[in-house]
């Protein structure tokens, strides 16, 4: 017990850099990779984060795939993260509010993180399904594969991989440029320099993600 970390604390979280933030995620996906995590003692950091308050320095936006368990690809514990997920890890208000409140809760960077081989990504390739909610969800993917038709020349399938990772790539740019343009908090942070926002893309058989900073 006396060897686990303790939950991070307030005085931790305000001394933390955007920039150190984001080495943080990149320091701990390396760890995950080479097996070589952090000893965490969840039920001690539970009761110490329930007492204390949350003081995460990072937020992420992912997918809701069941392969991706982000506090373990990064190595993080109770406390260290705020994790937005919807299918295609795209923006609309909800996700705009909720990393906002992750903002004014004191994170320092935000990652925005596709994966390969994305299945929402490829059901927007391929169009609609006949689920009237789902299909409404695949909407907000169809700006990307647009894009992809348009700087590739090739038809959006499911079965062309490197179209639906060329969507990907460019799904992550989109919800980046999206998150600054719908808010105004989160954009001034970042001018700022008090916040960084960085996309990443993360591979499910290599388990590295790859942030572009």
């Amino acid at each position: 017990m006396e060897n686990c970390p303790n939950a991070r604390t307030q005085e931790e979280q305000k001394a933390i850099t955007p920039k150190d933030a984001v080495q943080m995620l990149k320091d701990g996906n390396k760890r995950f990779v080479d097996d070589k995590m952090t000893k965490y003692c969840y039920g001690k950091m539970a009761k110490q984060s329930a007492k204390n308050g949350q003081f995460p320095f990072a937020a992420v936006l992912c997918c809701v795939d069941s392969r991706i368990p982000v506090e373990q690809v990064f190595d993080q514990a109770i406390g260290d993260m705020f994790v937005a997920r919807v299918a295609g890890n795209f923006i609309n208000s909800d996700i705009v509010g909720s990393l906002e409140f992750a903002v004014v809760s004191g994170v320092k960077s935000i990652l925005i993180l596709g994966h390969t081989a994305c299945g929402a990504i490829k059901g927007a390739c391929d169009g609609a399904t006949g689920l009237p909610a789902l299909d409404s969800m695949l909407s907000n993917i169809q700006p990307a594969v647009k894009s992809a038709i348009t700087s590739t020349g090739r038809v959006a399938t499911s079965t062309d991989s490197k179209f639906v990772q060329t969507v990907a790539d460019v799904n992550v740019k989109m919800a980046m440029a999206d998150l600054r343009s719908k808010s105004a908090l989160i954009n001034t942070a970042i001018q700022n320099d008090t916040l960084k926002l960085v996309g990443g893309m993360y591979d499910l058989s290599s388990r590295v993600a790859k942030i572009d900073d």
